[in-house]
């Protein structure tokens, strides 16, 4: 990306790039630039419309409190905003609220400088007190923390209206992403409203480029922010349109009506890209797909048992029947092609790709005391090796790799009984850890730590395997305890190693975003030429700096 054309502050580059362990750390991120470059002084911007999901009718609600569950697309982002963003594609760190963040006190203090030239949008300053009320509002209602601040921070103080102080519990440099990746709200007007838990916010005040126009059931505008601290927004007004299908959805995009959308499209070539020119898409990888094991199972328990079922699996069908050929298969290491750098340069060649080998696997078990009987194998002690496998019912490129991944294992002789389950009782399952194997997604971030953590410490909310090895858990306090790039990457290329030697999980590909967008009106979208940042319409609070670096088309 070249600055000089971002509306927005940016960190990019080798060292302040890398600030709080999004891609490694350094002491201080420095100071950001605020580039006013990219406006719609260019050209007239036109109005364009969005179609994130197809929600249905919305309810007014713009509580960015609950961005990630029933507020409106745009709550947080376009009105709130947090400190700074972390793109999950590139190195680039975005300044907003917070113009720099410095670690001390053994990386258990976080300093961050504030734009103070930041106003709310009814004229009202933003200062070092609407960040402290906000944290302090999480801790008093912890039903809205939902990353788990207070989990980690011990105090939260103000140094006078243009810095905050976030003290830490221990040293956890990685986790400091989430604090200033939380939005901020005014206390001037949420010091009144209660529980905010229960709060609708149907008259939203924010700092962000956008406010709130009109609002109905079935469509809602937000209009450009006239004094955004960053510079006036390209795009003068935002339509959201309410969609009660994919299907639907999928042919306004195809026409053209959508300019900006998020949704899986099967065959988009021919239903999308070959409708127009301008009709663009791209979908980079944002997390790991994988086959898990329960490993309380005593036989998915065994290793061997799970290196012979991922010998097995072809994963090229899986990317290109189930997935459509929409994403790569994915490395032994979980690392994502957009962190390439993170893998060990050391790594046996062995654990850098899958190989798919029925023969291989085979042999496997069988020189460990594995037997057929009537097709199937068993263990050395007689007990069959047959499973369910657990996937979502109606996530439809899931449900086809579960079918494909039940056929290889078949061939191999082992056999699978796949569980189309509804959303609630699959989530609930691998929650209660009450399952065989299932078809499961990581979590995303900027550098592979975010990827990992949650799958494979001990006590990560994703860890449904239930893998629990202390070596893998004291390289993950490593990572944490430094903001030494260096450090941290030695402390992966462990996990790297236990993870593609030893299998807790199964890596299947890689985990697409979807992303459709429409040149006609606007350049400047994110792309594989310049993969600035995350996307898609529905990644929060991302969207909002792919707006602010849209150019108008003349003409």
């Amino acid at each position: 990306m070249n600055k000089s054309t971002s509306k927005l502050g940016v960190i990019t580059g080798t060292v302040v790039a890398l600030a709080l362990a999004a891609a490694g750390c350094g002491q201080s991120t420095g100071n950001a630039s605020n580039q006013p470059g990219g406006d719609s002084a260019s050209g007239v911007g036109k109005p364009i419309t969005v179609v994130p999901a197809p929600y249905g009718s919305f309810q007014d609600n713009f509580n960015p409190f609950q961005y990630q569950t029933t507020a409106n697309a745009g709550t947080f982002g376009l009105i709130y905003e947090p400190l700074f963003y972390y793109s999950l594609v590139s190195p680039n760190v975005y300044s907003l609220l917070g113009k720099s963040q410095t670690w001390s006190n053994g990386n258990k203090t976080l300093t961050v400088q504030l734009n103070t030239n930041a106003k709310w949008s009814d004229g009202t300053p933003f200062t070092s007190k609407d960040v402290v009320f906000t944290f302090n509002l999480l801790k008093k209602y912890p039903t809205i923390d939902t990353s788990g601040i207070w989990t980690k921070l011990s105090d939260v103080q103000a140094q006078g209206d243009g810095t905050v102080v976030f003290t830490f519990k221990q040293p956890d440099v990685p986790f400091g992403l989430y604090v200033v990746q939380e939005p901020i709200v005014p206390e001037h007007i949420w010091s009144s409203v209660g529980d905010p838990s229960k709060y609708l916010n149907s008259n939203p005040v924010g700092t962000g480029p956008y406010v709130l126009e009109s609002f109905s059931a079935q469509d809602y505008k937000l209009k450009a922010n006239p004094n955004y601290y960053l510079g006036k927004p390209p795009v003068p007004e935002i339509n959201f349109p309410a969609y009660n299908s994919n299907d639907s959805a999928n042919l306004a995009l195809a026409q053209g009506t959508v300019d900006w959308g998020g949704q899986f499209i099967n065959n988009i070539d021919n239903v999308y890209a070959s409708k127009s020119p301008n009709n663009k898409y791209w979908f980079p990888p944002n997390n790991v797909v994988s086959l898990v094991p329960n490993l309380m199972n005593p036989i998915l328990s065994q290793e061997v048992v799970r290196k012979a079922m991922s010998l097995a699996i072809n994963r090229d069908d899986l990317a290109k029947k189930g997935e459509y050929g929409y994403v790569d298969v994915a490395s032994p290491t979980t690392i994502l092609p957009t962190n390439k750098d993170w893998i060990d340069p050391n790594l046996p060649t062995q654990d850098q790709q899958f190989t798919y080998d029925l023969n291989q696997a085979t042999q496997l078990l069988e020189s460990n005391g594995y037997k057929k009987v009537n097709g199937v194998f068993q263990t050395p002690d007689g007990k069959p090796l047959k499973f369910s496998l657990a996937v979502v019912s109606g996530w439809t490129d899931w449900d086809e790799d579960a079918q494909l991944i039940q056929q290889n294992l078949q061939q191999l002789g082992i056999s699978v009984d796949v569980q189309q389950m509804q959303y609630a009782g699959y989530e609930a399952a691998l929650q209660s850890h009450k399952f065989d194997l299932a078809i499961a997604s990581s979590g995303g971030g900027p550098n592979p730590y975010y990827i990992d953590e949650n799958v494979y410490q001990s006590h990560g909310s994703l860890n449904y395997e239930q893998w629990n090895d202390p070596a893998t858990d004291q390289a993950f306090a490593q990572f944490e305890s430094t903001t030494d790039e260096t450090k941290q990457k030695q402390a992966m290329y462990t996990i790297e190693r236990t993870v593609a030697e030893k299998l807790p999980t199964i890596p299947l590909f890689y985990g697409g975003t979807w992303y459709e967008y429409n040149t006609s009106k606007y350049t400047g979208w994110p792309s594989q030429d310049n993969p600035y940042v995350s996307p898609a319409p529905w990644s929060w609070p991302a969207a909002g700096i792919v707006l602010m670096h849209l150019k108008p088309v003349n003409g």
